[in-house]
């Protein structure tokens, strides 16, 4: 029994069968780093949430090409679906976003597109060319969210409110083939417990599609870094962690695919907490899965809103 909707399952619902993700850097920037709304970024941003500086150098067409090649290989895969992640994937007017996302046109492997962006950079008519894709493809966009609580998105730079998520979704929502996820982040220092199962229910509220639960981790070269060597707050252990994703996930609606329960870095990047290194991600989704079964329990059980309006 699969005590929460994971992505795998809901991939498997919609195509039949295994699907796989291939990570593409489209060689955008984001409005936080080149001065229009800050500078910086997001104090824990590293590379645009992809590891990968060599990637940025390929066309996206080589990129998607390769990726093919590699879970091909692996998992001989036959339906992929392209993850444009590295940065804020709407920055850029539509003549420029179009032939950008075109390229997955070109390959008979691509069934789904997922879009990665901020909440305050997505305009009407961008809106309108994702959801053109929504006849041939599964269509994602997901949403940098990461608290509901304006102190913890000022403390992280954000460079956005919580109206804007709010804003961001209302609007996707007049395009119903589009499905929206959230990034969320748990274990910040300028929250306590009750302030991250506020952001549960504030998910919840919304009946978002999905959302990606993440840990708090610092990663060397960051503001995050330099902040934490000097304050040294507290980071959650992984039976901490563990815990806080069951609380969180018991509160989502039963339809809410949770697409990931953790996150982590390469360990020669990372700073702590120790076990949100590579090797360790099997080790922590397993023991968030254990704590489910140890305590009887499953998404939606303390849902306090209905699922559907």
């Amino acid at each position: 029994m699969e005590r929460y909707y994971s992505f795998s399952r809901y991939l498997k619902e919609t195509f039949g069968e295994k699907v796989f993700r291939v990570t593409v850097d489209a060689g955008f920037t984001c409005p936080n780093r080149d001065g229009s709304k800050g500078t910086g970024g997001c104090i824990y941003c590293y590379s645009g949430s992809d590891y990968d500086v060599e990637k940025r150098k390929k066309s996206v067409e080589k990129q998607i090409k390769e990726g093919i090649e590699r879970v091909k290989r692996r998992y001989e895969a036959e339906k992929i679906l392209v993850y444009f992640q590295a940065y804020t994937n709407t920055y850029a007017p539509v003549e420029v976003l179009k032939p950008i996302y075109d390229t997955v046109r070109k390959f008979h492997q691509v069934v789904g597109i997922i879009i990665g962006t901020r909440p305050d950079c997505i305009p009407n008519e961008t809106l309108e060319l994702i959801n053109s894709y929504t006849n041939d493809y599964l269509v994602w966009i997901e949403y940098g969210l990461e608290s509901s609580h304006f102190k913890s998105l000022k403390w992280m730079n954000r460079g956005h409110g919580v109206s804007d998520f709010i804003d961001a979704v209302l609007r996707t929502r007049k395009f119903p083939k589009i499905k929206i996820c959230s990034h969320v982040i748990l274990g910040l220092p300028t929250e306590e417990y009750e302030d991250m199962m506020e952001t549960a229910d504030f998910i919840a509220s919304l009946r978002l599609d999905g959302v990606k639960i993440h840990p708090l981790h610092v990663i060397k070269g960051t503001k995050l870094e330099e902040i934490y060597l000097n304050e040294r707050f507290e980071l959650l252990s992984l039976s901490e962690y563990a815990d806080l994703v069951v609380d969180f996930v018991e509160r989502l609606p039963r339809k809410t695919v949770v697409q990931r329960i953790t996150g982590e870095a390469p360990e020669d990047i990372l700073i702590g907490p120790e076990w949100c290194n590579h090797r360790e991600k099997n080790r922590v989704i397993n023991l968030i899965r254990k704590r489910f079964e140890e305590r009887d329990t499953y998404q939606g059980k303390k849902c306090r809103f209905l699922e559907e309006l």
